[in-house]
């Protein structure tokens, strides 16, 4: 590994680990104008790390990008308030059960049942 490689990376980790107060204070509004070029450039700099050989540097850019799209997405003043004031761990794990049951035979409002209720059936 280069050096600069490792460099590029600390300082995308250290973006990312910036920016997450912004994407977990419900209160918190990024403008478009700010979070999607951000985005854009993240992304774009990943993929140019990624063809220049430099991996770390490349998933550290794609990190930071991925962190600006869901700034864009959950915290921008355009965002509906169901998506806006919910917590990020909370639509995290609404993704994973969606995902888990693609091509499932369950009912989507099976999700929103209680565990503990179910087990009292």
């Amino acid at each position: 590994m280069m050096w600069q490689d490792f460099v590029f990376m600390v300082g995308s980790g250290l973006s990312i680990v910036f920016l997450a107060p912004t994407l977990r204070d419900a209160t918190a509004r990024v403008p478009l104008g700010t979070s999607l070029p951000s985005m854009a450039i993240g992304l774009v700099y990943a993929a140019t790390f990624f063809t220049l050989g430099m991996t770390f540097s490349a998933a550290g850019s794609f990190a930071a990008g991925s962190m600006w799209a869901l700034i864009a997405l959950i915290r921008s003043p355009v965002t509906p308030t169901i998506v806006r004031n919910s917590d990020p761990a909370l639509i995290a794990r609404d993704v994973r059960v969606w995902l888990s049951r693609l091509g499932s035979n369950e009912l989507p409002a099976d999700q929103y049942v209680r565990v503990d209720s179910q087990q009292n059936h």
